[in-house]
């Protein structure tokens, strides 16, 4: 099967958990014997237009405009005007141009199209703007799709409230639970005798990172709790300026490959975001036996039920309280979710099932 991936950054280059699934899709995919092109937007003259990695072929445009802090590349969209020798397309989260575009495309050509969703609502951007795209451009977006995959059954039914019609497969978003596991060294970055707190992710308003700080800072002394913050973004400068030392350290981005150390370094991993898909970094927690404390978002909080505490977005003290319970009670072993539903593999070959159908389809 020759496959196009449509993403609008790609891992490493652009550290996080959506491109990194597009990555270790792409890589695996390939594994097992498919042709796959990852066509993405990137303003790094020093990487080539055009290489072979992991298996796989990255194609690169340069962006031509940043609208709403969304690149826009001419590039992508000449691209997918002349790609005709692929089986399938595969967009990755409606909300960039270059999903948009690969819409356009299938629109008026042959090719199938798949769009994977990787949350509703951007993290840059606020809700009512994106419900208003989402009545409009988005929806059609997903309804040029001949299949929409979701990461959960509550997300389906979010996609689906807002008019799309096109058929949705639930694929939940797993993680390599060989990799991700409690078993191993714990990270040397992190060295504190008390409580350990993680956040993990992009510092952007819509993490809400300013909630973790607060929440772990209304912790009573005696946990002698402190919070790591793995990840970069526009709001580190301020969040440093603000913030006291003693309880609060900045790692910065870690690279993939060493973050399995640092959630087993961890006592509980804090999620404050305001919007998420099923972010990767609550699953990797898990797997690596660590409960955790996340925003109560309705495809998220049934995932940590039995592992872990959802609490309303923005209460800060909730979040405090969901900590202590989860270093106090005890809980379902939070791996064991994770290895009966979320493992990568199955994503992976549950995906590449529904694309062959695709192709499938097309020529029968």
């Amino acid at each position: 099967m020759r496959i196009l991936r449509v993403a609008q950054n790609l891992y490493p280059e652009v550290p996080g958990g959506g491109t990194y699934h597009v990555h270790a899709m792409s890589r695996d995919q390939a594994a097992m014997g498919h042709d796959v092109t990852v066509l993405t937007v990137s303003n790094d003259e020093s990487l080539p237009r055009r290489e072979e990695r992991n298996g796989y072929t990255v194609v690169r445009r340069s962006p031509t405009v940043k609208l709403l802090g969304n690149e826009i590349s001419v590039g992508i969209a000449r691209f997918l005007r002349h790609a005709r020798n692929f089986d399938v397309v595969h967009a990755h989260s409606h909300l960039y141009f270059s999903t948009n575009l690969s819409a356009l495309t299938r629109r008026v050509g042959d090719i199938p199209l798949a769009i994977t969703n990787h949350g509703l609502y951007s993290q840059n951007a606020p809700e009512w703007l994106f419900d208003l795209y989402l009545r409009s451009i988005g929806r059609w977006t997903f309804n040029q799709a001949d299949v929409v995959f979701c990461y959960t059954g509550e997300d389906r039914e979010r996609v689906q409230e807002f008019g799309v019609d096109s058929r949705i497969e639930v694929v939940p978003n797993g993680v390599d639970t060989e990799r991700f596991t409690p078993d191993g060294e714990a990270s040397e970055m992190i060295d504190h005798d008390g409580t350990v707190v993680l956040f993990v992710g992009r510092l952007v308003e819509g993490k809400r990172p300013g909630d973790a700080i607060d929440a772990v800072s209304r912790l009573p002394d005696e946990l002698n709790a402190k919070l790591y913050v793995v990840g970069d973004g526009p709001l580190r400068s301020e969040l440093k300026s603000g913030t006291d030392r003693n309880n609060v350290e900045f790692l910065g981005q870690v690279p993939y490959e060493k973050m399995p150390a640092v959630y087993r370094a961890g006592d509980v991993l804090l999620l404050t975001s305001r919007a998420e898909g099923l972010p990767r970094t609550v699953l990797e927690a898990m797997a690596s036996g660590i409960p955790v404390v996340v925003s109560a978002l309705d495809q998220v909080a049934p995932v940590v039920a039995e592992a872990g505490i959802p609490v309303p977005v923005g209460d800060i003290s909730g979040y405090a309280t969901g900590i202590e319970t989860v270093l106090n009670c005890s809980f379902e072993n939070p791996r064991t979710i994770v290895e009966g539903t979320f493992n990568w593999i199955n994503t992976v070959e549950r995906t590449t099932e529904v694309l062959n159908q695709l192709t499938d389809n097309l020529n029968g």
